[in-house]
C-alpha cells in the first residue's frame, strides 16, 4: 500500500513540477544510522521526500508546522516525531531514537524559508548528530519555494507550478576532535552544519552550463516580462528585451567579427553594456572588458596581450567622456566600431529573424555551437598592470557560474530586490557581483555609470528604495559623508570589497545610517569572491569563512610571524592568464601543490572558526631593518589618527635601513607628531609609524575604487629623490666651505 501511495505523489508531482530527482544512489551509501537533513523551501518538502526516498523514514518536524491543519493528511502517510530544536529534552529523545539505527528527516532550519535562501540553522540537528553518531544525508530542494505552497507570495516571483529539482548529496559524518566538549564541541558541529546546508544552496545552481543559457533559463523562472535593468536614462529593459536586443544586435556584430574572437567592450554602466555582453555571448564571442579610464596605452597594451583587433564603443559615450583624443589614438591601431554606426544595417528582415529567435533564444543559441562547452571562456578582464603590461584572466562559463552558487549562499537575490551597481562592469565585482549574479537571480540592477558622485548616489538609491548596495571602503566613506541619514533606510544588504574595509568606516555607517556592512574578499583570478561575511555568519574585522566547495592554505613567508600567503583552490579559479610576452598562450594556475592552486598573492590569517583576515599585499610589506612592516597597518593607524579621512601609505628607498615609509594624506593639519602619540597610546609598534607624512589635495583612486597606488608611488618616490638630492646638494656646500684655501 505504501508503494502505490509514493507512486501516486511521484506521478502527480511529475505531472505538475516535473520533479527530477539526482542522487539515489547516494541513499544506500548512507547505511542504517541516519539524519536526511533537507533545506525547508515549501509546504510540499516533505511530501517530495516521502514520494522519492527508497523508505519512509520519520520526520522530525516542529510542533508549531505539525499543529497545522494543512499538514494533517500527511500524518495518514508518515510517522511523526515532534520536536522543538531549542529543547534539551526533545534533542535528547531524538539522540535516542537514532541511536537505534533509524532513519529520520529534520529540516535544520526549523521554519520554511521567507527569503528563498537558508534561514538561521538550529543547533539541535548538528548536536544530535554528533551524539548519536550518526551519518548525515542532505539533500537539496530547488524550486518549491518559488511554488504558492511555499511562504515567498509577496516576496518573490510565484507562480503555480514551478520546476523541482531534488538532488541527493553523497553522505558525511560530523567529524569534531575528541578534546572538544561542551559549548565548544556543539559549537562546532553547529558550524559543521551550516557548512553541510551551504553545499545544499551551492549544488542546486547548475553549473555546467553558459551564461546565455542561465540568461534563458532565468528568464522563464522569472518571467520574460520581469525588469531587470535600468540606467540613469531611466529606460527599463525586461529579460525578453534583453535576449532580442542581443539577438539582433548579434548578427551584426557577427558581420565584423570571427567564431571565437576576443572583442573588446568600451563602454560604461548602461543598458547597452548588457546587450552588448549578452551578443557576443549568443555567436561564440569571447567579450574583453576595457578599462576606458586607463589610458590609452594601458588599453592597447591590455588589446595586444589578449589578441583584441576590434572594439566596440558608443560615439555618445566618447564625446560625453570626453574621450575623442583616446578613440583617435586606438582607431589608428584597431578596427573601433560605434554602436550607432551599426543601427544603418538593421533592416525589417533582421528584426523579424531576431522576432523569431527571440520565442526560443536558447534553442537557437545551442544550435549554432558557438561557445556553448561551460568549460569555454566567457569573458576577458585585466588586471591593474602594475607591473607594467596588465595580464588579461580569462575566466570561463564555470568559473562565474560557481561563483554565484557560492555566493547564493550568503547573499539572495530575489526578484524583489533592486542592486545599486555604480562599480564599472569592467572590473570582476561590478561585471559579476554587481551584474551577472543578480541578473541570474531575477534581481533588477540598475546601472550608474560612476561611483564618485558621492552627492548623487546616496540621493538616487533613495529613490529607487535600492536593496542591495555594493561598493569598496573609498567610496563607502565617500558617501557616508554626503549622505543623509535617511538616504540607505532601504538597504538590505551593504557588502564592501576590493580593498580592506577600515574600522572608521565601518563605525560611520552604523551610527549616521544603522548599518552593518558586510566584508567580502576577492580577486579577479577567482571570479571574484573567495570569501564573504553574512547576516548569520559575521566576524568582524574578518572577510568571512571561505566559500563552499573551496580549499586553501597559508604558505609561510620569511619575516612575517602572523600568517602567510594565502593560496586557494576550487570552481571558480580562472582558466588562467594571458600576457604580452606569451600571446595567445594560456597560462593556468599552479603552486607547489600541483595545477589549479592559485597564489592570490595577499598576506592572511585563518583563525579557527574559519575566518579570513586579511593583513595586507604580500607587495605592500615594507622591510626596515630586516623587519617585515604592513603598509596596511600604517594606514589603520592613519585612520584611528585621522578618521573618516583618505591616506595611503608606500615604502620608498632608504640608504640606512632599506626601505622607509612614507604616509600620504587627506588631512591638512597633518603631523607625524600626532601619529606617534596615537600609537603609543594603543600600544602598537613603532615600526609602522611612517617617517615622513605628505599632505595632499586628493588620494588618487583607479575606476575599480581601488586607490591608485602606482601614481602615489611616483609621488613618494619624487619626493623622496628631491630630499636626497637637497641632502646632497647640502653636504657639496659644506665641503666647499670647509675646503682649504690652499687648495
Amino acid at each position: 500500500m505504501i508503494r502505490l501511495w509514493k507512486l501516486f505523489f511521484r506521478v502527480l508531482l511529475r505531472l505538475f513540477y516535473r520533479v527530477e530527482v539526482s542522487g539515489l544512489e547516494n541513499y544506500e551509501k548512507a547505511g542504517d544510522r541516519v539524519l536526511i537533513i533537507a533545506n525547508h523551501t515549501s509546504l510540499l518538502d516533505g511530501v517530495l521526500l516521502y514520494a522519492w526516498l527508497p523508505e519512509t523514514p520519520t520526520f522530525a518536524i516542529n510542533r508549531d508546522i505539525a499543529a497545522k491543519r494543512l499538514f494533517k493528511p500527511f500524518l495518514y502517510f508518515v510517522d511523526l516525531f515532534e520536536m522543538d530544536a531549542i529543547n534539551p529534552l526533545s534533542v535528547k529523545s531524538m539522540v535516542k531514537y537514532i541511536k537505534q539505527n533509524k532513519k529520520a528527516v529534520i529540516f535544520p532550519e526549523g521554519r520554511i524559508t521567507v527569503t528563498g535562501s537558508l534561514m538561521k540553522i538550529y543547533e539541535g540537528p548538528g548536536l544530535i548528530a554528533d551524539k548519536s553518531d550518526a551519518t548525515l544525508l542532505p539533500i537539496a530542494i530547488e524550486g518549491a519555494q518559488y511554488s504558492h505552497l511555499s511562504y515567498m507570495k509577496g516576496r518573490s516571483y510565484v507562480f503555480w507550478f514551478p520546476k523541482i529539482t531534488l538532488t541527493i548529496l553523497p553522505p558525511e559524518k560530523i567529524q569534531i576532535p575528541e578534546q572538544l566538549t561542551g559549548h565548544d564541541r556543539r559549537k562546532a558541529s553547529a558550524r559543521q552544519l551550516q557548512d553541510l546546508m551551504f553545499k545544499l544552496t551551492y549544488s542546486s545552481i547548475n553549473q555546467k552550463t553558459t551564461l546565455y543559457s542561465a540568461l534563458v533559463k532565468a528568464s522563464k523562472q522569472f518571467g520574460k516580462e520581469h525588469n531587470v535593468l535600468e540606467d540613469f536614462s531611466r529606460e527599463t529593459i525586461n529579460y525578453k528585451q534583453l535576449t532580442l536586443r542581443s539577438i539582433l544586435l548579434s548578427v551584426l556584430i557577427k558581420k565584423h567579427t570571427g567564431a571565437g574572437e576576443h572583442i573588446g567592450i568600451l563602454l560604461p554602466n548602461v543598458n547597452a553594456l548588457p546587450v552588448v555582453f549578452f551578443a557576443m555571448q549568443f555567436i561564440g564571442r569571447i567579450p574583453a572588458m576595457l578599462n576606458f579610464t586607463s589610458g590609452a596605452l594601458a588599453i592597447k597594451r591590455a588589446c595586444n596581450t589578449a589578441q583584441v583587433k576590434t572594439i566596440f564603443t558608443s560615439r555618445r559615450f566618447i564625446a560625453n567622456a570626453k574621450l575623442e583624443l583616446l578613440a583617435e589614438t586606438l582607431e589608428q591601431s584597431f578596427t573601433v566600431i560605434y554602436l550607432e554606426d551599426l543601427k544603418q544595417d538593421i533592416s525589417l528582415s533582421k528584426k523579424l529573424l531576431a522576432l523569431y529567435k527571440n520565442r526560443n533564444p536558447g534553442r537557437h543559441y545551442l544550435k549554432q555551437g558557438n561557445n556553448t562547452n561551460p568549460d569555454s571562456a566567457a569573458v576577458i578582464l585585466f588586471t591593474s598592470g602594475s607591473e607594467g603590461h596588465p595580464k588579461g584572466v580569462v575566466l570561463s562559463h564555470r568559473n562565474i557560474l560557481a561563483n554565484y552558487a557560492q555566493v547564493r549562499c550568503h547573499i539572495n537575490f530575489t526578484p524583489t530586490d533592486l542592486i545599486f551597481n555604480c562599480l564599472p562592469l569592467f572590473h570582476s565585482f561590478g561585471l559579476n557581483a554587481g551584474f551577472l549574479m543578480p541578473l541570474l537571480g531575477g534581481g533588477k540592477i540598475f546601472l550608474y555609470p560612476s561611483p564618485l558622485h558621492y552627492r548623487v548616489i546616496p540621493e538616487l538609491i533613495y529613490e529607487l528604495g535600492a536593496t542591495i548596495f555594493f561598493a569598496t571602503d573609498t567610496f563607502l566613506r565617500g558617501y557616508a559623508r554626503y549622505a543623509h541619514p535617511f538616504d540607505f533606510n532601504s538597504l538590505n544588504y551593504v557588502v564592501a570589497g576590493a580593498e580592506k574595509l577600515q574600522n572608521d568606516t565601518m563605525q560611520i555607517w552604523m551610527d549616521k545610517f544603522g548599518l552593518r556592512i558586510l566584508q567580502g574578499y576577492g580577486v579577479t583570478e577567482t571570479s571574484p569572491v573567495i570569501s564573504v561575511n553574512n547576516k548569520m555568519l559575521n566576524k568582524s574585522g574578518t572577510t568571512g569563512r571561505i566559500m563552499t566547495d573551496m580549499e586553501c592554505y597559508i604558505k609561510p613567508v620569511d619575516g612575517i610571524e602572523r600568517g602567510g600567503l594565502l593560496i586557494v583552490k576550487g570552481p571558480n579559479i580562472m582558466q588562467g592568464y594571458l600576457s604580452h610576452d606569451k600571446p595567445g598562450e594560456l597560462q593556468a594556475p599552479s603552486t607547489e601543490r600541483g595545477a589549479g592552486w592559485y597564489d592570490t598573492g595577499d598576506i592572511a590569517d585563518i583563525d579557527e572558526e574559519g575566518y579570513i583576515t586579511i593583513l595586507g599585499r604580500a607587495k605592500r610589506f615594507a622591510k626596515i631593518g630586516g623587519e617585515m612592516v604592513s603598509l596596511t597597518a600604517v594606514e589603520e593607524l592613519a585612520s584611528l589618527t585621522w578618521p573618516n579621512i583618505n591616506h595611503a601609505a608606500m615604502a620608498v628607498p632608504d640608504e640606512r635601513k632599506g626601505e622607509k615609509i612614507v604616509l600620504i594624506t587627506e588631512h591638512k593639519e597633518a603631523e607625524r607628531k600626532h601619529l606617534q602619540l596615537i600609537a603609543k597610546d594603543k600600544q602598537m609598534s613603532e615600526l609602522i609609524i611612517p617617517k615622513k607624512v605628505i599632505v595632499t589635495d586628493k588620494i588618487p583612486v583607479l575606476g575599480t575604487g581601488k586607490t591608485d597606488y602606482i601614481n602615489l608611488n611616483e609621488i613618494a618616490i619624487a619626493d623622496n629623490n628631491e630630499k636626497e638630492e637637497s641632502g646632497l646638494i647640502n653636504k657639496l656646500s659644506k665641503l666647499v666651505k670647509h675646503e682649504p684655501h690652499n687648495k
